[in-house]
């Protein structure tokens, strides 16, 4: 399935289409010479899926946004579907479970769609959530500079059909949504866009034009603010650099400092903000750290081993597995893209060259336990840090709901202008563990799907800002901390909503908009 960088609202239900490590689109070297591929259709016979690379119907000239000069040659449809038929065959860690088609009876978007599993789960959801598409500049624009189109705003869909409820879950600084003029803060609730109504409204074409905007686009919203105010703002779309590390805070409690930090995006620029934000918390010695990773669908897992390494520290994780990956049956002892042998991948210790020098010494913090803050948008990337951390006893306390449950991920490889993502490799951590397709959950949920995590199911609160210790899910984690108890049930007198027929806002869960390659884990 093709990647939509936005949820498109309709009459009756919000739909979206797609779901992390190294840096770019892996694809091997230049060939000298290209051979002649195969002609017509012989099922099950499969050429080396170089013999088809970069032979497009529309070639590219020039450079790439890093310089690189692009090497596609004249080819045709069935040329870029023979690529992905070849390389789905080697690459697709289910390619026993994949119907082998003509590469000639399909346009190239439909024919990826059938290159994959379509088996299902006991619970009937699909085995493959996660095979999608994205232009190539895109797909570097936003994993190397974390830059992308919109106002700066992160949308939480609380209810996708009528009566809709959309609220802010947070924005970036310095954008259209945190300008002074618009103000725009986490909880509130949109009612309008360019006059038309959201909540009941048929005009989801207006709708989806002011959500989801493209560049230096002006719209109207009316909102509505959490203690009811209704006031109308103005924003003009513009690129949006994110910050995926905010509010590193120090919180003072009787037993010891606490910590506390949002990421939401495991992207390059992450990892100098996740060191600045993890020396910061090592000058002010706390004894704990709440990671807030309830809206962190993943991206670069590089990243997240990182973290993991600064989390634990040098004397319980140095040397230590955060995870093996494990590729298609045709590629036990090898990994297939890198042609290095599938030796366990250690905690790093360095930069890996994100954003951070790769000689320079991470700082950690030496934790024996970790509060995590989770949501069904905490995925793939994020997930392997709670699977990591396990696997070396750490103690990981989940403050929140299920996760999304992904132990998969790929490379991206670019063919002709595309970026594709499909399924490649699974991974378990240094205790051999990585069997949590249905997610992690807290354990006090009853029959929960997931693996149970010591902890305690929270429903999120769009009331308090994010890093507010009075916010329901950082409320928790310090009362679990102080006592070892969970909340038992929010008081009636605090819940509060919007108006007639809506979530209460800090009793409710709602899907967070993302590019689908930041819901992965990426290598």
């Amino acid at each position: 399935m093709n990647n939509r960088t936005a949820i498109l609202i309709s009459t009756a239900i919000l739909t979206a289409c797609g779901g992390g490590g190294g840096g770019s689109s892996s694809t091997p070297a230049a060939q000298t010479s290209t051979p002649a591929p195969q002609v017509g259709f012989a099922s099950g016979t499969f050429e080396p899926y170089q013999n088809f690379e970069q032979m497009c119907e529309n070639p590219r000239s020039g450079v790439d946004s890093r310089g690189r000069a692009f090497r596609d040659v004249q080819g045709s449809t069935a040329d870029e579907n023979n690529w992905i038929r070849s390389w789905s065959n080697e690459l697709y860690l289910w390619y026993t479970e994949i119907t082998d088609v003509d590469p000639n009876s399909l346009g190239t978007e439909d024919y990826f769609d059938e290159m994959k599993t379509f088996a299902t789960t006991p619970s009937g959801a699909p085995k493959d959530r996660f095979h999608f598409t994205i232009p190539t500049d895109e797909f570097l624009e936003q994993s190397q500079s974390g830059v992308s189109g919109g106002y700066g705003a992160s949308f939480a869909f609380l209810s996708s059909s009528p009566p809709r409820q959309i609220v802010v879950a947070y924005t970036e600084p310095d954008t259209p949504a945190s300008n002074p003029a618009v103000d725009l803060r986490r909880g509130a609730s949109i009612l309008e866009v360019d006059g038309a109504d959201l909540v009941n409204g048929s005009d989801v074409d207006t709708l989806n034009a002011g959500l989801f905007p493209g560049d230096n686009e002006t719209h109207n919203f009316v909102i509505e603010e959490i203690d009811g105010t209704i006031r109308e703002i103005t924003m003009t779309s513009a690129q949006i650099t994110t910050t995926p590390v905010q509010n590193v805070s120090v919180l003072e409690t009787d037993t010891g400092n606490v910590g506390y930090l949002t990421f939401n995006d495991h992207i390059a620029t992450a990892e100098a903000q996740l060191v600045a934000a993890v020396e910061q918390l090592q000058s002010s010695n706390i004894t704990d750290l709440v990671l807030d990773l309830r809206y962190n669908g993943g991206g670069f897992l590089d990243i997240a081993n990182e973290l993991g390494f600064m989390i634990a520290g040098p004397d319980q994780a140095l040397g230590r597995v955060f995870e093996l990956l494990q590729f298609n049956d045709q590629h036990p002892n090898f990994d297939p893209v890198t042609g290095n042998a599938l030796d366990p991948i250690t905690f790093h210790n360095t930069g890996q060259g994100f954003s951070v020098s790769t000689d320079i010494l991470l700082p950690s913090l030496g934790l024996q336990r970790v509060f995590v803050l989770t949501g069904p948008g905490t995925c793939s990337a994020s997930e392997s840090i709670i699977n990591g951390l396990r696997g070396i006893d750490i103690e990981v306390v989940q403050i929140g709901d299920t996760t999304c449950g992904k132990p998969y991920g790929f490379y991206p490889f670019d063919n002709c202008g595309t970026t594709y993502f499909s399924i490649q490799f699974r991974g378990v951590n240094d205790k051999n563990f990585g069997d949590y397709a249905a997610g992690f959950s807290p354990d006090n949920i009853p029959n929960a799907e997931g693996v149970p995590v010591t902890g305690c199911f929270v429903s999120d609160d769009f009331t308090r800002a994010l890093g507010d210790p009075q916010e329901g899910r950082l409320r928790a984690a310090l009362q679990y901390r102080a006592d070892g108890t969970c909340p038992t049930t929010t008081s009636s007198a605090s819940l509060r909503s919007l108006s007639a027929g809506k979530k209460l806002l800090n009793a409710t869960e709602g899907r967070v908009v993302k590019p689908a390659w930041l819901m992965n884990r990426v290598l």
